[in-house]
């Protein structure tokens, strides 16, 4: 996995989860979805900001990639409780950044 691929999962992952946040707060019952939108907003942070640092190449890249991993995990957790198709969109999204997260620090070693 190169440095493109990376970004653009990451990308995808945090598009996904802008929108399921987005469609999170049109739900009837939005105390219900509470911890998915909280999730869903710190998933598309941490995905922004290390797409932004694998970009520049910054040293500290792998340090964000491993909590971006932590936190595309949990928001994948969170988001398949729900049966809204964005959840499962996100969820899908973040299983698949999470894979390319792990690939992409596999290539770097």
């Amino acid at each position: 996995m190169n440095h493109q691929d990376l970004i653009q999962k990451l990308a995808v992952c945090a598009a996904a989860c802008e929108h399921c946040m987005d469609s999170c707060l049109s739900e009837d019952n939005v105390q219900h979805m509470v911890a998915c939108i909280k999730t869903d907003r710190d998933c598309a942070k941490i995905c922004q900001l290390t797409a932004s640092f694998v970009a520049s190449g910054s040293r500290h890249a792998q340090h964000l990639i491993k909590e971006c991993i932590e936190i595309c995990n949990e928001c994948a957790a969170e988001c398949e409780k729900h049966d809204h198709d964005h959840c499962k969109q996100c969820a899908k999204a973040c299983r698949e950044c999470v894979e390319a997260c792990k690939s992409y620090q596999t290539a770097q070693v």
